[in-house]
């Protein structure tokens, strides 16, 4: 059957009467346009069809970026550029096929959600959700897109990565011996910083500088270390840890510009058979950086993001070794399972691995030590609700008289409590 007589409501396939798939944007930050990029990189069949920001004139740029790398591929005309926190709702219904979440990790959930109510594929980015409440959601979405026959893949793009999936592999038979323990690590800079502009809401600054807000952003487990703790998820079978405490603060980072966030964490998890996960983030400039994952077993190591294993088998992948083609091959996986019709779901490791970040970062927060089940039952979440932000919400949180915003202090904040 030619693909253009495929269905997409229900069916998991895209438009009837369309040879292209058409591409929605919700996020049209740096990581918005990337993914945007990767989308088209998986095939000439698939075009940009509408992008949606918070602040329509950031969605006007990032169109004219990717209109001048891909002419062929961007059609968003001005009735299909939308602007604002209830944009999600105008690109999901704008025809589109596929919804590409790249905006505040709060929101990942309730358009998640949304779209595959609406019977589209999404690719969802990391974090998936930024508290308890958040992954419940993510859950349910994956599961009605699995009944529905929708495409769920995430943005933890080391799953795709084939140096990596050669190197877990071995791992998984034997090469290293029994894992003991793993050390994973994430330090670097602090993330893009957006000035506020004259006359700006605060709600609408927040927005725009989310890396810089916990309440949308989840602060920097979540955030960034998630990568690493999906990793080691991965290496020890896709389990999660029995429990965790954590440590961080705010040393360094000063001003309004950077928000509510931390910026050093340190977590430790307890993974069943004794295993112990170190995990390590800050957000730091001018100091020593370093992304690592580094998985420690009774006959040898796997350093995986240098593609190396020493001790007693020891190995060198070559695959993937000079490029991480990883962010390609997700999408190229995506679109070529709407090509199909034999979708994918990453949502089983999606919820775990943030719920492993979300509650190392609860422990940083609150100074307690958090088990597994404690996590998954909290009513922790952060306001306001999702659904609830416009325009004209008051902020959650405000700065002080000098400018700087409060931030959560160890022995002394509750979280679901």
């Amino acid at each position: 059957m030619h693909r253009r007589h495929f269905l997409a409501a229900g069916a998991g396939f895209f438009a009837q009467g369309s040879d292209v798939i058409k591409v929605g944007v919700i996020g049209c930050g740096g990581r918005g346009e990337a993914a945007a990029m990767n989308a088209m990189n998986a095939g000439p069949d698939v075009r940009i069809w509408a992008m949606g920001d918070l602040l329509r004139d950031r969605a006007e740029e990032k169109r004219a970026a990717l209109k001048s790398k891909y002419p062929a591929q961007v059609d968003v005309p001005d009735a299909r550029l939308f602007g604002g926190y209830g944009c999600y709702r105008q690109v999901i219904a704008s025809g589109v096929d596929v919804v590409l979440i790249a905006n505040a990790a709060k929101f990942h959930p309730l358009h998640m959600m949304a779209a595959i109510e609406a019977g589209k594929h999404v690719f969802v980015e990391k974090p998936h959700a930024i508290d308890p409440a958040g992954v419940r959601i993510v859950r349910q979405a994956a599961a009605l897109a699995e009944k529905k026959r929708l495409s769920v893949v995430s943005g933890l793009q080391s799953r795709y990565h084939p140096g990596y999936i050669e190197l877990m592999e071995k791992v998984h038979s034997g090469a290293i011996g029994r894992i003991v323990a793993i050390q994973e690590t994430w330090l670097r800079a602090p993330y893009v910083l957006y000035p506020r502009r004259p006359n700006m809401k605060e709600i609408v600054w927040q927005g725009s500088n989310q890396y810089h807000f916990n309440w949308l952003c989840g602060d920097d487990v979540p955030q960034t270390l998630i990568h690493n703790l999906d990793r080691s998820s991965w290496a020890l079978g896709d389990q999660a840890p029995l429990r965790c405490y954590g440590m961080g603060g705010r040393s360094t980072l000063k001003g309004g510009i950077y928000g509510n966030v931390f910026d050093h964490h340190s977590v430790v998890y307890a993974f069943g058979g004794g295993v112990r996960v170190y995990a390590f983030c800050r957000t730091i400039d001018n100091c020593y950086n370093e992304n690592s994952s580094l998985i420690l077993g009774t006959k040898g190591q796997c350093d995986l993001l240098n593609l190396t294993i020493t001790g007693e088998n020891p190995f060198q992948s070559q695959l993937g070794k000079n490029k991480n083609p990883a962010y390609d091959l997700e999408h190229a996986a995506l679109f070529g399972s709407i090509r199909q019709s034999k979708p994918i779901n990453n949502g089983e490791y999606m919820a775990r691995s943030t719920m492993i970040a979300v509650m190392g970062q609860m422990s940083c927060y609150t100074g307690r030590q958090i088990a597994w089940e404690q996590a998954n039952s909290s009513s922790f979440y952060y306001p306001p609700p999702a659904a609830e932000v416009t325009e004209d919400t008051e902020a959650p949180v405000h700065p002080g008289p000098d400018g700087t915003y409060p931030v959560f202090t160890p022995g002394l904040t509750r979280l679901g409590e």
